[in-house]
C-alpha cells in the first residue's frame, strides 16, 4: 500500500499534467496530420468525405473530452485520490478548443464563412441551435478557468458560473443525437454516460440532505 501511494504521488507530481496534455492534443494531431497527408495528395484516414470526417471527428471528441471532465470528481471522491482535481481545467479547457475547432470547420468549409448562413441554420436547424447554445454556455466556462478569475469573481460566484456545465452538456448531447441519421449508438452512449454522471451528483448532493432529515426526525 505503502509503494502504491508513494508511485501515485509521484505521478501525481510529475506526470500526470504533461501525459494528460499529450493525451488531450493526440486528437487534434491526428486530424491536422490527416488533413495535411491529403493535401499532398497522400493515403489519409478521413474517407470519400473529408469535410463531414471532419465535423463528426471534432464534435464527437468535443464531447468525450467534456464527459472525461464531469468524470473527474466522481473518480476522485470514489478513489479518494484528490490530485487529480489539478488536470479537471486543463481537460475543460480541451473540450472548448475541440468545441471551438468543430464550430471554426463547420463555419469555414460548409458555411464559407458566412455568418449569415450559420445564423440561418440555426434558426431553422434544431440539432444547430442545441449545438451553439451549449457552445454560447462554454465560453464563460472557458473565459473565468484561470486562478485570477477565481479570485477576481470569488470561489461562491466562480463556482455558480460552472453548474453552466450541466446544462452545456445536455445540450451538447441532445445536439449530437439530432445531428445523426437513423439509429447510430455513439449519441445514445454519450447519453447514458451523462446520464450517469448526473445521476450521480444528485445522489451525492440529495443523499446528505434525507440523511440529516432522518437523523433529526
Amino acid at each position: 500500500m505503502a509503494i502504491h501511494s508513494r508511485t501515485l504521488r509521484i505521478f501525481g507530481k510529475h506526470w500526470m499534467k504533461p501525459l494528460t496534455l499529450i493525451a488531450l492534443l493526440l486528437p487534434g494531431a491526428w486530424i491536422f496530420g490527416n488533413w495535411a497527408l491529403m493535401l499532398a495528395y497522400l493515403p489519409h484516414e478521413m474517407g470519400f468525405n473529408p469535410v463531414e470526417y471532419t465535423h463528426r471527428f471534432l464534435g464527437d471528441t468535443a464531447i468525450r473530452v467534456l464527459l472525461v471532465t464531469l468524470l473527474v470528481t466522481p473518480v476522485r471522491d470514489i478513489t479518494g485520490w484528490a490530485p487529480i482535481i489539478l488536470i479537471r481545467r486543463r481537460i475543460g479547457m480541451a473540450a472548448f478548443f475541440y468545441a471551438a475547432l468543430h464550430i471554426l470547420a463547420y463555419l469555414w468549409l460548409d458555411k464559407m464563412w458566412s455568418l449569415a448562413a450559420l445564423w440561418e441554420d440555426v434558426l431553422l436547424r434544431q440539432y444547430i441551435t442545441f449545438g451553439m447554445a451549449s457552445f454560447a454556455l462554454l465560453i464563460p466556462l472557458a473565459l473565468t478557468s484561470t486562478n485570477t478569475a477565481i479570485r477576481k469573481l470569488g470561489r461562491q460566484t466562480w463556482q455558480r458560473i460552472h453548474y453552466l456545465i450541466y446544462p452545456l452538456a445536455i445540450l451538447a448531447v441532445l445536439h449530437h443525437y439530432f445531428m445523426v441519421k437513423g439509429f447510430q449508438i455513439e449519441p445514445l452512449v454519450h447519453g447514458g454516460i451523462l446520464a450517469v454522471l448526473l445521476l450521480w451528483r444528485v445522489v451525492k448532493w440529495v443523499g446528505p440532505v434525507f440523511t440529516k432529515k432522518s437523523a433529526t426526525a
